[in-house]
């Protein structure tokens, strides 16, 4: 029996993207000096923190919304991600691996809410 979430923390979805962001820091801690802090550990970090914002949202337009903006930035990560593989900074497989299961967790998270709002309406 699948009991309810009480924190963002208790969310596979949350706790998959967390995992994400330790490893793109992991990463980029040997990136060239002035890439260290890129945007890809911004666009990562974003992840995580849209979907702890939008578990304590009161209404599934409003959860939808920080879900669909975890959406985007796990895209723009996946750029950056490319960006840094054909740039030689690292290979990117492996995070790339846990990209996927992220993007698929957060995709039927966002579509769930997204049909728990159609038939409210």
């Amino acid at each position: 029996m699948n009991t309810p979430a009480r924190t963002f923390q208790d969310l596979v979805v949350w706790q998959k993207a967390h995992q994400l962001v330790l490893a793109v820091y992991k990463l980029t801690a040997y990136f060239p000096d002035a890439e260290r802090f890129s945007q890809l550990r911004r666009s990562a970090v974003s992840i995580p923190a849209n979907i702890a914002e939008g578990f304590k949202k009161t209404t599934l337009t409003e959860k939808a919304r920080f879900f669909n903006i975890a959406q985007s930035s796990l895209e723009e990560s996946r750029y950056y991600l490319i960006l840094a593989n054909d740039l030689n900074y690292c290979k990117t497989a492996s995070i790339v691996d846990m990209l996927e299961e992220t993007s698929r967790l957060l995709n039927a998270y966002y579509t769930k809410l997204k049909s728990r709002k159609s038939s409210d309406s």
